[in-house]
């Protein structure tokens, strides 16, 4: 028998607040993150504009000595578990170390130590290259890092599945406490690449906006909308199993119930057109959490504002909702802080869980006119309140992945 588990801790760095309350009063006041690119010279980029963090100090948010031996994206995520197991109150001192896991994912890693470490091979040669660029690069050094912080000795993965891999993260720590293999994991997903080679790739690949005007830069669902922008941060959630959770009675923000995990099995950028893959991962966090298509209130969109993942998420929404899709809310935190691509999914979560605490469902910001065929209610214009107790959050990836979570609203 499947065990239930809860989320009682969560931490997010993004371009709107490095903080959960700073990131959600941000979403509240339907702040948008978009601006110049600081990291880089931008002269020859046709793409000026990403979602930055802004305002970070990692010698703030973690020991100073262990900082130096990270990459940023490994910071982000080292920061936002620290807020996460803050807010949980999980003492380590009194948890068997063995049952408590990580599962932090990264897209693309330490692109930004490489392409540093890369230039010095080039202009200084290869004696003069960090001897840590390994272990700052390789995408397993968030969660490793976080165990290490705070000596969790269980299950310790990275999931990299694109821009799904902080869903599918949250979604194979979930399956760790349902089978038993612990108590506690901390999940979720970092990411920090707004650097020349990141840029100028997906720039190539013609996936992002070119749009310089940050308020119309990054628009899902809209007539207007012309590609995502690149954004960076992480969102890390303490998920924990029920009884544990209240033996120790600690505070739960909501109960996760459902994960779907597909592939389109299709195109190595490209959503199938009728949207069946994401639409079979809906169906299967529903069919596992038992909901009906006309029970759940929210769906927190992948909604990346591309001409392609917007037309094809909806056909999805459509095709697993049925006659129910009408009366779904459909919303896009990209609006806001941009696509933060392995840390997309996690982020979402977090914005799924305040919107089922808060009663809260923003609206996707800038966005005013639906494109041809993007027929959804999409949040436009003003947020909406009311009572969330179902809501479901989708992310889609580059060669095909698909996943989607469904929460709840906790109930004894």
């Amino acid at each position: 028998m499947k065990r239930r588990v809860v989320i009682t801790g969560m931490g997010a760095v993004t371009p709107i607040g490095n903080t959960v309350d700073a990131f959600w009063n941000s979403v509240k006041e339907q702040k948008v993150g978009i601006g110049p690119i600081t990291k880089f010279d931008t002269t020859e980029y046709k793409v000026k504009i990403a979602a930055e963090v802004k305002g970070f100090v990692a010698k703030e948010r973690m020991d100073v000595k262990a900082s130096r031996r990270m990459d940023v994206f490994t910071q982000y995520a080292v920061a936002a578990a620290q807020e996460a197991k803050d807010m949980a109150g999980i003492n380590m001192d009194e948890e068997d170390p063995y049952r408590v896991g990580v599962i932090i994912g990264s897209g693309i890693g330490g692109l930004d130590v490489m392409e540093k470490e890369y230039d010095k091979v080039i202009t200084k040669g290869p004696k003069r290259v960090n001897p840590l660029m390994v272990p700052m690069m390789i995408s397993n050094m968030a969660a490793g890092n976080v165990a290490i912080a705070f000596g969790c000795k269980g299950k310790c993965t990275d999931v990299v599945t694109a821009c799904a891999t902080g869903t599918n993260s949250i979604g194979d720590a979930l399956r760790a406490i349902q089978y038993g293999d612990a108590d506690v994991m901390f999940a979720g997903g970092t990411e920090s690449c707004i650097v020349r080679v990141a840029v100028a790739g997906f720039t190539n690949l013609t996936a992002l906006s070119t749009e310089e005007d940050p308020m119309k830069a990054s628009l899902p669902f809209d007539k207007n909308r012309s590609g995502f922008v690149m954004g960076e941060g992480a969102g890390v959630v303490v998920l924990e199993e029920l009884e544990h959770a209240k033996k120790r009675g600690a505070k739960i923000y909501a109960e996760l119930c459902g994960y779907g995990s597909t592939c389109d099995a299709y195109h190595i950028t490209a959503p199938i057109d009728d949207g069946s893959g994401a639409a079979k991962a809906m169906e299967l966090a529903m069919e596992e959490a038992g909901v009906k298509p006309e029970e759940v209130d929210y769906v927190n969109a992948h909604g990346t504002g591309t001409h392609h993942n917007d037309l094809f998420e909806t056909r999805a929404v459509h095709a697993a909702f049925g006659d129910a899709a009408s009366s779904l809310k459909v919303n896009s935190t990209k609006s806001m802080i941009g696509h933060l691509l392995g840390a997309a999914g996690a982020v979402e979560v977090i914005t799924c869980v305040k919107s089922i605490e808060e009663g809260y469902i923003h609206q996707t910001v800038g966005t005013t006119e639906p494109g041809e065929g993007c027929d959804l209610d999409y949040v436009i214009g003003e947020p909406v309140h009311q009572d969330v107790n179902v809501a479901l959050t989708n992310s889609l990836g580059f060669g095909g992945h698909n996943a989607t979570l469904l929460l709840k609203k906790y109930n004894q």
